[in-house]
């Protein structure tokens, strides 16, 4: 129960990894609020309508939390909206589509942190968790796609790449408030991809498989936790072993 009566706000807590997220922060005792765009706002559920696209929807969302249980104990920072492009090759991206992903994904997770720290920095205490990507560390792999012609979106490596690095920022800017803020970045997880991309992948892998969502969520609710008080600044990858060699 290494997170017991924490309220964690998830955004994104619909998804492929989010669902993971929200029953494991729940399993060890938190109180997770999946702030996601598709869904109705109850609380009592741990439902939060939220676009994070739109500031002043965040504000209302981090509002209502801090209406119903006076503080905000950790944000993971996980939504993952993107144009309907994405996934493009590089040259035939239009600046205009690059512009609204680095907006909608990079500038949004600067929003909600803005605004969530503003409680956390009252509290004295609190814990901020973005998922970024082995993509944001190492170069792209592009014989994975090679067989069936995909690619891999270069704002994904862009954007990940900036979120670890505006991570340090807010670690180091908040560390002496108590706030620690830290990244947990993801290989390749698995979602029903195009056989010849898992066969080379895996292939890759010194664990030999893909990731699974239950493989994210447990190193993102440590570093949620108080386990986790000495740990901020840092970027824990969780990819089998893929950018180990």
């Amino acid at each position: 129960m290494i997170l017991k009566d924490k309220v964690i706000i998830i955004t994104g807590g619909s998804g492929l990894i989010g669902k993971e997220l929200v029953a494991d922060v729940k399993s060890k005792g938190g109180i997770p609020i999946n702030a996601d765009i598709g869904i109705k706002t109850d609380l009592s559920s741990g439902e939060l309508q939220m676009d994070i696209t739109n500031d002043q929807s965040i504000q209302n969302g981090i509002d209502l939390v801090i209406g119903s249980f006076g503080r905000v104990d950790g944000l993971v920072n996980n939504a993952y909206p993107r144009t309907k492009d994405w996934g493009a090759k590089f040259e035939d991206i239009n600046p205009d589509s690059w512009r609204s992903n680095v907006n909608m994904q990079l500038n949004s997770y600067f929003v909600c942190c803005q605004k969530v720290l503003k409680i956390m920095l009252f509290n004295k205490s609190g814990a901020i968790v973005n998922i970024a990507s082995i993509y944001g560390v190492v170069g792209n792999d592009f014989s994975l796609y090679e067989e069936y012609g995909g690619t891999s979106p270069a704002a994904y490596s862009a954007i990940k790449g900036g979120l670890i690095s505006f991570t340090r920022y807010l670690a180091s800017y908040y560390g002496k408030h108590g706030i620690r803020v830290n990244c947990v970045s993801p290989g390749g997880i698995f979602d029903n991809q195009h056989p010849s991309f898992v066969s080379r992948y895996k292939a890759k892998v010194p664990l030999g498989r893909l990731g699974n969502p239950e493989d994210i969520a447990p190193a993102v609710s440590f570093l949620l936790s108080d386990q986790a008080k000495y740990i901020t600044g840092q970027n824990l990858i969780v990819d089998g072993g893929f950018t180990c060699i």
